[in-house]
């Protein structure tokens, strides 16, 4: 099985407001999947996008060289910590909110800059879920189906959200039909899909970042990688993501809601698989 991994993680933006946690939680996320012995750290195996580095063309490179050539058995992982929004969906396949969701590069300066889940599917579009394993980690605002917030009783939290700009943000605000929120269980089953979506929150919500243990993290991805250290990659993923839900409610006592989506396959095979 040939294994790859790409993280980005984004503290200093160029042109929006910074946040504090976004590069510990790539740290993080290559401690754990290098000591599980799911990524090698060569660079052939792995390539770390932060802050200066990772623009809107290095993180399209990297996704690039993420899916090209993936056969059968091999494992694709890609993770993003940064600012996330919202758009209007022009394209009409936003069937229930109207919105997609999109991810915030450090050179973003205008919306068109976003990535958004649309251009996510199109990359993903050649993978075959069948053969190989596709999984996708987003620790953003709006993450869920494509802001960082946690009650944690301090000013320390940051969001990890960009408002979006007056003439979209009065779209989805004025029109009722634009303002429908899509509310689901803590795991979605979508037969659909060809890769596995960890969101840090549904698309409705935001996710938070603030200091744990004196260290500013992001709460999705230290209750991700925390479980699965502590689980080990064989654990099966619906599994998985009780555990992380759980331990963000009951021990860092997150007002946001983690999202697993997949094929109900996947949803019942071991993570990684």
């Amino acid at each position: 099985m040939g294994a790859k991994a790409l993280l980005v993680g984004i503290n200093k933006y160029a042109y929006i407001n910074p946040l504090g946690g976004c590069v510990n939680d790539v740290k993080d996320m290559a401690n754990t999947l290098i000591s599980l012995g799911v990524i090698h750290p060569t660079p052939g195996e792995l390539r770390i996008l932060t802050d200066g580095n990772a623009t809107r063309a290095n993180i399209l490179a990297g996704l690039k060289w993420l899916v090209t050539g993936a056969k059968k058995g091999d494992l694709r992982i890609f993770h993003y910590s940064g600012h996330g929004s919202q758009v209007v969906d022009v394209n009409g396949d936003e069937m229930v909110d109207h919105k997609d969701e999109t991810i915030c590069p450090q050179d973003m300066q205008v919306e068109k800059d976003m990535i958004t889940d649309d251009h996510l599917a199109a990359l993903f579009k050649g993978i075959n879920s069948s053969e190989v394993t596709l999984e996708v980690i987003l620790d953003s605002c709006h993450s869920g189906t494509g802001t960082r917030d946690l009650n944690a009783g301090d000013n320390q939290t940051l969001i990890r959200s960009i408002r979006p700009s007056l003439d979209h943000s009065f779209l989805i605000d004025a029109n009722p039909e634009l303002k429908n929120r899509r509310v689901f269980r803590n795991s979605v089953i979508d037969n659909k899909m060809n890769h596995v979506l960890w969101a840090g929150c549904r698309d409705s919500q935001t996710s938070g970042e603030g200091p744990i243990n004196g260290v500013q993290r992001g709460f999705f991805t230290y209750a991700f990688c925390k479980c699965l250290r502590g689980a080990g990659k064989g654990i099966i993923r619906a599994k998985l993501d009780s555990q992380i839900s759980l331990y963000m409610k009951n021990s860092l006592h997150a007002s946001q809601t983690p999202q697993l989506e997949c094929d109900a396959t996947n949803m019942k095979q071991p993570i990684f698989t």
